[in-house]
């Protein structure tokens, strides 16, 4: 069910509202580029700073500009299960076609928590689930073993996978057939290769394009075309983390005209050097920079 290119859309804010307006055209940015899905309200779309009834907004929102052009996947994960359930259970009421949940943060619940908290969600809402393990964000990493496990609830079909671990891409896959989703950009194709079928993309806010192509040249056996834009963009994978993510994301929108960008607290906008640095990588790869 879940295949292609994603993107983790970027939130756009304007005087410290959602921009709806921006929102909308972004999205049909990503729609006319070939993006085969949406993610509003994930890590990207700053939902640590989002209150929930703007995150079901987003999810709404969402699914009405998509119009069922592309599949919408909402950000409805927290470290507390109450409320990852009743963000999913929006989710279903606002006919996304699938929920993507963190693993809870902070209180680093053990493996059998983890699986209890996915569980008892996805008993709940009969919607398609994607697991996302991220830990870098969140303190603690999913085990393969607990994915297996987890795979074998009907509605758990895919995970987003952010470790940075090939081994641990590799050992998910020889333990079930769950639907693995790259959640690292530069990682996209190396995970393909070994069985991973897409990915969600921070990238893909700028260059939407080049993302979907790779993925689908891949998927179609044009290995040599995929290689080629993998190279091609890795400067832009590895500079849209020189700080934390989605700062240098929304500042190269900025530099590309393609957003004011703007960051709740305690996010804020990068420092001199950052900028210097990603109006250098962009323009290398070829885009016109704003001073």
């Amino acid at each position: 069910m879940f295949k292609g290119s994603y993107v983790a859309i970027v939130t756009p804010f304007r005087n410290g509202k959602i921009d709806e307006k921006k929102f909308e055209e972004l999205i049909e940015f990503q729609i006319k580029s070939g993006t085969n899905g949406i993610v509003p309200a994930g890590c990207t779309g700053e939902a640590a700073t989002l209150s929930h009834e703007e995150q079901k907004h987003l999810m709404d929102l969402t699914v009405e500009i998509v119009n069922k052009r592309i599949q919408v996947v909402a950000g409805t994960g927290s470290n507390n299960t109450e409320e990852a359930l009743e963000l999913t259970k929006h989710a279903k009421k606002a006919h996304c076609d699938g929920a993507l949940m963190i693993t809870p943060y902070y209180n680093k619940p053990t493996p059998e928590g983890q699986y209890r908290h996915y569980e008892k969600i996805a008993k709940a809402v009969d919607i398609p689930i994607v697991l996302y393990n991220v830990p870098s964000r969140t303190g603690i990493s999913m085990l393969p073993q607990t994915v297996a496990r987890l795979s074998k609830i009907d509605n758990i079909m895919a995970i987003k996978e952010a470790s940075g671990s090939l081994d641990q891409v590799s050992q998910i896959l020889s333990l079930c057939d769950i639907t693995v989703l790259s959640g690292d950009d530069s990682l996209t194709l190396p995970m393909m290769a070994i069985g991973a079928k897409g990915v969600v993309s921070v990238a893909a806010n700028l260059i939407p394009k080049e993302v979907a192509d790779m993925v689908n040249y891949f998927l179609e056996g044009k290995l040599d075309k995929a290689m080629k834009l993998h190279y091609k963009m890795m400067p832009v994978f590895k500079a849209l983390f020189i700080e934390t993510n989605p700062i240098p994301v929304k500042a190269s929108m900025g530099l590309i005209g393609l957003l004011t960008p703007e960051w709740r607290l305690p996010l804020c906008p990068p420092v001199d050097e950052t900028t210097e640095k990603l109006k250098k990588v962009l323009k290398e790869y070829g885009f016109k920079v704003n001073a």
